[in-house]
């Protein structure tokens, strides 16, 4: 029989894409991980990995190991769950990841009233790029995340994930106090958006395009809260989420809504398996319940 801990070795090397970053997540030294695949080819009887370059990259057979490698970690995440939910206890570590504005707004409640709730539980929170999430969530570096999606720029979900839908955010046009109200009013004004590439870039592009004309963009910044402060100071129009109008002063600007009331769609992601674990359950409900409250069109 194969041994479990170098099946995931070789598992993160497959996530990781190098020996020194799965030895990184493991909290061990590459020569340990190298010397463990060498023990785990011994065990299988055929090579695991080939060089390439300075690199090395898994072959048909390790492939094989790997896919069946996360049906094992699956099923163990499923019998740790079970065994937590039998006993009814919420306890234990709880890693979120988590988007800008909901980290502005909705995380500090959660994590002080799971905290008040459940002394046990040890939440922690990260925030980072939309785009790194899922695959951070997969490789098992956070248990639950919390995702956005932008009208017309769906996120593509990997096996293995379970997503609900729990609150929509409507997006709104941000003008300065004084400025005109429509979109056509403000098209040639300057524009703060996120960067090129990114899911709200080409939504709210799309949204400029759709309503006849090209933003210029004079400000490109992934910080929403930046953009709500250019356009309070007069330097910028931007399209926003409403989450962040409850993460900042909004005296100086006024909020136009846009044609159709669209809205981004936030989600919770967690592993395939772990969901009836009660510590990730409870976290579960509580960002659930507390979007509800904070997302007016939820």
């Amino acid at each position: 029989m194969y041994n479990v801990n170098r099946l995931r070795m070789l598992r993160e090397v497959r996530v990781r894409g190098t020996l020194a970053a799965a030895a990184e997540a493991l909290g061990l030294n590459p020569s340990s991980v190298s010397h463990q695949l060498s023990l785990l080819e011994r065990e299988v009887g055929v090579p695991l990995l080939e060089p390439v370059g300075r690199k090395v990259r898994l072959t048909a057979e390790a492939l094989i190991l790997v896919e069946h490698t996360e049906h094992i970690l699956r099923h163990l995440e499923e019998a740790e769950a079970e065994i937590a939910a039998a006993h009814d206890a919420v306890r234990g570590r709880v890693r979120i990841a988590t988007f800008q504005t909901a980290a502005h707004t909705v995380i500090p409640e959660a994590v002080r009233a799971l905290a008040a709730a459940h002394p046990a539980l040890d939440v922690q929170v990260s925030h980072i790029p939309v785009q790194d999430a899922l695959p951070a969530l997969i490789a098992r570096d956070f248990d639950v995340v919390l995702q956005e999606e932008f009208p017309g720029q769906p996120q593509v979900q990997p096996a293995g994930v379970e997503t609900a839908a729990v609150a929509r955010d409507p997006l709104w046009l941000l003008v300065p106090a004084a400025s005109p109200g429509s979109l056509a009013e403000v098209a040639a004004r300057p524009w703060v958006m996120e960067p090129v590439g990114t899911p709200a870039r080409r939504w709210a592009e799309s949204t400029c395009r759709r309503a006849g004309f090209e933003p210029a963009v004079a400000f490109e910044s992934t910080d929403v809260l930046l953009h709500v402060r250019l356009v309070a100071a007069g330097a910028a129009v931007a399209l926003v989420p409403g989450l962040v109008l409850r993460a900042c002063d909004t005296t100086a600007v006024q909020t136009r809504a846009l044609e159709g009331d669209p809205a981004r769609t936030i989600s919770i992601a967690v592993r395939r398996g772990s969901a009836n674990a009660p510590a990730i359950a409870a976290v579960r409900d509580a960002l659930t319940s507390l979007l509800d409250r904070s997302t007016p069109g939820g």
